[in-house]
């Protein structure tokens, strides 16, 4: 590809990007386009499958039919190191450790089901489980949360794949929640309810 990743976009490496699927593909507005209709198809999916949202089969299961006619590792978790996320060999401990937080936040009545979603949003894109998509996938597993539990879906900035304030202010949000100040994307997916 050669256009330039966006700001927080963690590029493919050459071994992951050899596993693209179509072949025609030169720019990445042109690898955006072709996702997107890959994403809008799991989308659907996702608002009528019987898969718990609480579950690590979701978490695969909707990154797998995200990208899964773009990319052959599409549902695998990254076996490789990234400029962010926890070592590749922990990924699998660490989406557990994140539903089993999930549900104990949910059985116990810590927070409420908006403030579940942002907070497992937020973890899921630290964990940084895939080769590529972590940011669309976490949206999308949040709303998808948000649906199994009778709540209507954030409303999130557009354009968040490219260069620009809101991307900006939705990174800064994330990296606040990163030192455990979850206010800044409370107030940025509050803000933005649809």
């Amino acid at each position: 590809m050669v256009d330039q990743y966006p700001p927080g976009a963690t590029p493919i490496d050459p071994d992951e990007a050899a596993e693209l699927i179509p072949q025609h593909l030169q720019t990445l507005s042109d690898l955006n386009e072709w996702e997107q209709v890959n994403i809008l198809a799991a989308q659907r999916w996702a608002d009528h499958s019987r898969i718990p949202a609480l579950s690590e089969q979701m978490v695969r299961e909707l990154h797998r039919r995200m990208f899964d006619q773009t990319w052959r590792w599409a549902g695998r978790y990254r076996r490789s190191n990234k400029n962010l996320g926890v070592p590749w060999p922990t990924i699998a401990v660490a989406v557990r450790n994140l539903i089993e937080d999930a549900e104990y936040w949910v059985n116990h009545d810590a927070f409420d089901i908006d403030e579940v979603a942002l907070r497992i949003h937020h973890r899921i894109v630290m964990v940084h489980a895939f080769v590529n998509g972590n940011g669309r996938h976490a949206r999308l597993w949040c709303d998808t949360v948000l649906k199994q539990f009778d709540r209507v879906s954030f409303s999130w900035p557009e354009n968040l794949d490219s260069s620009n304030d809101a991307r900006g202010e939705y990174i800064r949000a994330l990296q606040s929640a990163d030192a455990n100040d979850y206010q800044p994307l409370r107030d940025l997916l509050l803000r933005n309810r649809a």
